[in-house]
């Protein structure tokens, strides 16, 4: 176990440090990027430039310019090139709503998605496979910022049903928070379901011709502890495979929900400093994604354990 948490940790280290130079270096050869000219203002004097590139040091070399912002990053002094504002306070001051969003959407993604695809399974081939393939099937094929866009229309604008926009703390009102948040998860999870649900019916109805299954029938156990503890458990190892890996989906897609629902979170906060060309946000939130990337990788690692003994962190089975 100590062994998978060094690997996994140098592992980290190397991801984000690559992720970080990319983004670093995207946003320096993006033309009319120039941090200087955009902090200048609008026609701005060479003068006034040279003397904003020297204070935020955009005239060191682009080694040297990488270090002082992961440096920043790190020790919380990095600053919006834009705002001027105090960039991981702003991201804190998101969290819980980006939070409360990614959490949501995954708990409802996860038990309808699971909850569709052992019952097509378990009646493969008959009228409710083919109806819950028909909603798999149109959920992926629907974007999420088409669907959030309809159900913020028709359920809020035109009927009042839910709440337009904003975000209310958990802590505040239970009540509105949910409120709040229900057509962003649905707009987020949809997709999702759809996937998962397809995956695990087609991952079950494998299993089912397994010699396993077909020996724990053979011994008389019950059907519905067959499904459930052979076919079921071993089923769920890709899902969890591709849970952990969308994890940098949710975040993507959060940036568009929270855009349209206007959210206050992380989301939105990327892409408001995406559209100024905002380096130093772009590069925090980034980072923020990655590291939450790689910790949801690591934990479905440990997750194939519980649900496949032959699976050894080790890398060997014993």
């Amino acid at each position: 176990m100590a062994r998978f948490a060094v690997r996994r940790l140098l592992g980290t280290i190397v991801v984000l440090f690559a992720i970080s130079v990319i983004v670093f270096l995207i946003f320096n050869v993006i033309p009319n990027s120039d941090p200087a000219r955009r902090l200048a203002g609008r026609n701005p004097t060479p003068t006034l430039v040279a003397s904003i590139e020297e204070e935020w040091g955009f005239d060191d070399p682009l080694p040297q310019q990488y270090l002082t912002m992961m440096g920043k990053v790190f020790s919380g002094d990095l600053i919006s090139y834009t705002t001027r504002e105090d960039v991981d306070e702003r991201i804190v001051e998101g969290i819980p709503a980006t939070f409360s969003l990614c959490a949501g959407a995954a708990v409802i993604w996860l038990f309808f998605g699971i909850l569709f695809g052992y019952l097509s399974a378990v009646n493969a081939g008959g009228w409710l496979d083919r109806g819950l393939t028909v909603v798999a099937v149109a959920g992926i094929s629907i974007p999420v910022f088409w669907l959030a866009a309809i159900l913020l229309n028709y359920l809020s604008y035109q009927t009042g049903l839910f709440p337009s926009n904003g975000y209310v703390a958990l802590a505040e009102e239970p009540f509105e928070w949910a409120s709040h948040l229900i057509l962003p998860w649905i707009s987020l999870a949809t997709i999702q379901i759809g996937f998962y649900s397809r995956v695990l019916r087609s991952s079950m109805l494998d299993a089912m011709n397994e010699g396993y299954v077909l020996a724990a029938r053979a011994k008389g156990i019950s059907e519905r502890r067959v499904m459930s503890r052979h076919v079921l458990r071993n089923s769920l190892i890709p899902i969890v495979t591709l849970f952990g890996l969308d994890v940098g989906v949710l975040l993507g897609g959060a940036i568009l929900v929270e855009a349209i629902f206007n959210l206050d979170g992380v989301g939105r906060y990327a892409f408001e400093s995406l559209q100024s060309l905002d380096l130093p946000p772009i590069m925090a939130v980034t980072l923020f994604g990655a590291f939450f990337v790689v910790l949801f990788n690591a934990l479905a690692d440990i997750a194939y354990a519980y649900l496949d003994p032959r699976v050894r962190l080790g890398g060997s089975a014993r």
